[in-house]
């Protein structure tokens, strides 16, 4: 084992193919750490990101004490730190056992591959854990493993990418005299565990029939990274200074505190174009800031009511910028309006900490939001006005007072801007309760909210309420019982959320049948499945508290509803999802184009890059 200079030029240990990386022993942890909390400090935003001292802003973040081995090597990730441009092993980084203090200059956390595993475990287990209190219990990675892989310098690419084939989140790096690392960029590696978390939870979203459900995964991944940078205070006060130190007040004015602010100062055009949402023009500009920066610039889209009709934006990747603008200009919205109502004395004074402050429990509250909605989503074929409804319905849900922000009106106004409206009919813009309920003769309440056995049993015998096609294969995808804690009380609310599933498999010739023509091309002789679903929400007592469904075809449909089917069966015929396409390698290649295209890159060399990543990780 020789040790050598990799070629992003931090000293890694060179392992062979045959012996593998090097082996993990348990270390022994004084007993008193267990059932306390372990404080780790990490890169709050990027390296590029730095105070007035020029050191890098960091952030501290308490995880759930766990035994680590090295790596970090824990219950959910595992840090295997190969690099398969240099063909070199890093040596695994020890677990620290009090709070890590992470290089302050660029130069020494460039070359201090150690933080930099630390670092990105770090990030995924914060946004494991966010995902986990939002929805009130575990949640499994979209793998088929409980610890997924994360691979600090797996190439010398700007690209990162989530693989359900490694079963692991890659993170590229690239070298010369401005060198980037994106795992250390907080809001790519909380943007690529999305992916895998959102995987776990609906999988059935990475094999798109719409392009709203195309454009969904890279617009919920967009979002859970953005407000993960914005709930961190630190950052957030940080990236207000440059706003407040402009906004020099008249000669005239009155001599404003140290720490405040005018309430002029942070208006909605001084925070919009701020760093904040990566559109301020000190941003660098090279291949892995533009990764970054992409992430972050969908607020600039300028309002239309008819901008999905629009050509540009019927491309998923475009499509999905649109809801994630939404969403970032309700959240612009509910921290502004806060602002105006925090403003003190007759000049309108705010304290920058507290305006700081507000604005990342802002971000934090709806961060919880968006994460809580999937539960409330159809388990296939989504679009946007299902996740909009999804997202009213889960936080009312557990949050029933929204006075102090207002998100739900501030949302629904902002995605209204953008053509996007609730797919419920009713007027706060909730998912309709059920107008009947279920019978629950036969079935065991204890039984029902775990064994997904015992929940056919109770579906099947409702069939005809919950309108399931008998036709078509029926299948119980996942039971899985919640405790939420409502911010208002403290009171506990037991959900148990099911996955229903259904398909056909019909051939061309028996899609007449169900009033169905066959896409142009296809054969009388080949199949195709019609997958369908619902989504039911049991409250503690196995009562249906909320079905939302998008069902299989059956023979006697409506006409609207057969309408619905032909788009969805054209659409994935012509973009090649009927055959299986890897939407995980799809994936991978956009985030690759969509870092080089922000830095006039072709194509082509993002393709050839593509490639070279692949080849080296299979």
């Amino acid at each position: 084992m020789a040790e050598q200079l990799t070629a992003n030029g931090a000293r890694a240990q060179e392992i062979s193919e045959s012996t593998g990386p090097r082996a993990r022993t348990r270390q022994a942890r004084p007993a008193s750490k267990f059932g306390t909390r372990r404080a780790l400090r990490i890169i709050a935003q990027d390296p590029s990101v730095r105070g007035p001292d020029g050191k890098v802003v960091t952030a501290q973040v308490s995880l759930p004490w766990e035994d680590l081995i090295d790596g970090p090597m824990g219950c959910a990730v595992y840090v295997i730190d190969y690099d398969a441009s240099a063909r070199a092993m890093y040596r695994p980084a020890q677990p620290p056992e009090d709070l890590t203090t992470a290089p302050t200059f660029s130069a020494d956390l460039l070359d201090d591959p150690n933080f930099h595993a630390v670092n990105a475990y770090a990030i995924v287990m914060r946004t494991l854990l966010r995902f986990e209190s939002a929805l009130g219990r575990r949640i499994p990675w979209g793998i088929h493993g409980h610890q997924i892989k994360v691979v600090p310098h797996a190439f010398e690419v700007a690209n990162a990418y989530y693989s359900p084939d490694l079963e692991a989140i890659v993170l590229g790096y690239v070298r010369g005299e401005d060198p980037v690392y994106l795992c250390l960029s907080h809001d790519v590696v909380a943007h690529e565990t999305a992916h895998a978390l959102l995987d776990g939870l609906r999988d059935k979203f990475m094999a798109p029939s719409s392009a709203d459900q195309a454009a969904l995964h890279e617009a919920f991944a967009d979002i859970v990274a953005l407000l993960s940078v914005y709930s961190l205070p630190e950052l957030v006060c940080h990236l207000l200074t440059p706003i407040v130190d402009s906004s020099s007040p008249p000669s005239t004015a009155p001599e404003v505190p140290e720490g405040f602010v005018a309430r002029s100062a942070l208006s909605w055009d001084n925070l919009a174009g701020s760093a904040l949402f990566g559109l301020a023009e000190q941003m660098r500009a090279n291949a892995g800031d533009a990764r970054v920066n992409a992430l972050r610039r969908s607020i600039a889209i300028p309002p239309s009511k008819r901008i999905l009709a629009d050509p540009e934006f019927e491309e998923e990747h475009r499509r999905g910028e649109v809801f994630v603008a939404g969403a970032m200009r309700g959240f612009l919205a509910a921290w502004v309006a806060r602002i105006e109502r925090m403003a003190v004395g007759d000049h309108g004074l705010v304290s920058i900490a507290m305006a700081a402050e507000q604005g990342a429990d802002i971000a934090a509250t709806l961060l919880s939001m968006v994460i809580r909605a999937i539960d409330y989503t159809p388990p296939i074929h989504i679009s946007f006005g299902d996740l909009l409804s999804a997202l009213l319905t889960a936080d009312a849900e557990v949050r029933t007072d929204d006075s102090r922000y207002e998100l739900r009106r501030h949302l629904r106004t902002a995605m209204a801007d953008y053509g996007i409206t609730p797919a419920s009919t009713t007027r706060t813009g909730l998912w309709r309760p059920p107008a009947k309920k279920l019978q629950r003769s036969g079935v065991h309440l204890g039984a029902l909210q775990t064994d997904p056995t015992e929940m056919f049993r109770h579906i099947w015998n409702n069939r005809d309420v919950l309108n399931l096609n008998p036709e078509a294969y029926t299948r119980v995808a996942s039971v899985r019982p919640c405790l939420r804690i409502s911010p208002d009380d403290g009171a506990q609310i037991h959900e148990t959320v099911v996955e229903c599933t259904q398909y056909l498999r019909l051939t061309g010739e028996e899609l007449q049948t169900y009033h169905l023509r066959p896409p142009p091309g296809m054969g009388a002789d080949q199949t195709v499945a019609l997958e369908g679903g619902s989504t039911l929400i049991l409250d503690e007592y196995g009562d249906l508290k909320f079905e939302v469904s998008n069902r299989v075809l059956s023979r006697d449909a409506h006409e609207r509803d057969i309408e619905k089917w032909q788009h969805r069966l054209d659409y994935m015929w012509e973009r090649g999802y009927l055959d299986g396409a890897n939407r995980s390698s799809q994936l991978a290649s956009f985030h690759l184009e969509r870092t080089l295209f922000a830095s006039a890159e072709s194509a082509d060399e993002a393709r050839r890059q593509l490639r070279s990543s692949e080849e080296a990780w299979t």
